[in-house]
């Protein structure tokens, strides 16, 4: 009882990073009673983990006991303890992808004694909404995650849906998130929406039959590693012609969450409307003007024309080697 206490403490709570960055989530560890890093009775062992939204399941990321060192899964090859001393167990995550998002625990374990601390990794992105050439409410829950993962994006959390609505984001169609709940963002209650006299808020639907409940869903997206262009051709295309022509100058045609990106993290704005991978017809605007959304900056959404008859323009991109 008069031994030393193991601590474990994080000294930020949360961490900001993007898709492709790398990042160095804190982490040490103290013991009360004794200014050193380790009783030396026995071996340290670290281990970080990734808590689902329950918090009931947990991923693991990451061991480390004395030489040995273990990853797991996507982690495999992306991460590292940092050791910049004895009591340094913080994880280094290299190349962020989408799904890395979300909170860790750093466990560190000597002994009969263990402390925990969790961190939260946050990403620089965005969400928006999405739904399927089909219409409105025709996706479960799993279909809504391929549909978001086809797109360059994954489902939104919550976190990330409210941090949209905070910065303005108004969308009255219901949509999956990735805890399985079914939500919308209003800043304007109106009577479609839940109503004129209602507070604007993250309306909840709660959780639903991931099967069977159709919905639309929230994707979010973050900056991407290559060029996002409108490509100037002396003619309208058919989809077919579009997805050539992107082609033919060495990239592939756009898709939803290369758009929004490019709108919203690097002010991209065209007025031209063009094809997406998805068969839809958008266009970026980031500075609002008459004839282009002149009421808001929007990735502006013109429908799923007929893919044979209907002439647009086109969004490419091209990734960085």
């Amino acid at each position: 009882e008069n031994g030393p206490r193991l601590l474990v403490v994080a000294e930020q709570a949360k961490i900001f990073s993007h898709r492709g960055g790398n990042v160095t989530l804190p982490c040490k560890f103290y013991h009360e009673h004794t200014s050193a890093a380790g009783s030396g009775t026995h071996k340290i062992r670290v281990k970080w983990t990734k808590l689902t939204y329950d918090y009931l399941k947990e991923v693991d990321v990451f061991v480390a006991m004395g030489h040995h060192r273990k990853s797991y899964g996507s982690y495999q090859g992306r991460v590292s303890l940092r050791e910049s001393s004895e009591n340094d167990a913080s994880l280094i995550i290299t190349d962020i992808m989408l799904e890395d998002y979300g909170r860790y625990k750093c466990e560190v374990i000597e002994g009969l004694e263990d402390d925990t601390a969790v961190v939260t990794l946050n990403l620089e992105g965005v969400v928006f909404p999405y739904s399927p050439r089909l219409g409105r409410y025709n996706l479960n829950f799993h279909e809504a995650q391929r549909a978001c993962a086809e797109q360059d994006s994954v489902m939104a959390s919550f976190d990330q849906l409210y941090d949209a609505w905070r910065s303005g984001l108004d969308w009255c169609n219901a949509g999956w998130l990735s805890d399985g709940s079914v939500q919308y963002p209003i800043t304007k209650p109106r009577e479609p929406c839940g109503g004129r006299n209602t507070v604007p808020g993250v309306r909840n639907y709660g959780f639903w039959d991931k099967d069977k409940s159709r919905y639309d869903v929230f994707c979010f997206t973050s900056n991407f590693n290559g060029r996002f262009y409108y490509l100037i051709h002396p003619t309208k295309l058919t989809y077919d012609e579009a997805v050539q022509a992107c082609l033919k100058d060495g990239s592939q045609i756009a898709k939803v969450g290369q758009i929004f990106a490019a709108w919203k993290l690097l002010g991209y704005d065209r007025c031209d409307a063009g094809w997406l991978a998805d068969g839809s017809v958008r266009y970026p605007i980031a500075r609002p003007r008459k004839r282009c959304s002149p009421s808001e900056a929007a990735v502006r959404f013109v429908g799923f024309p007929d893919k044979k008859h209907k002439l647009y323009g086109v969004y490419c991109f091209r990734a960085y080697n």
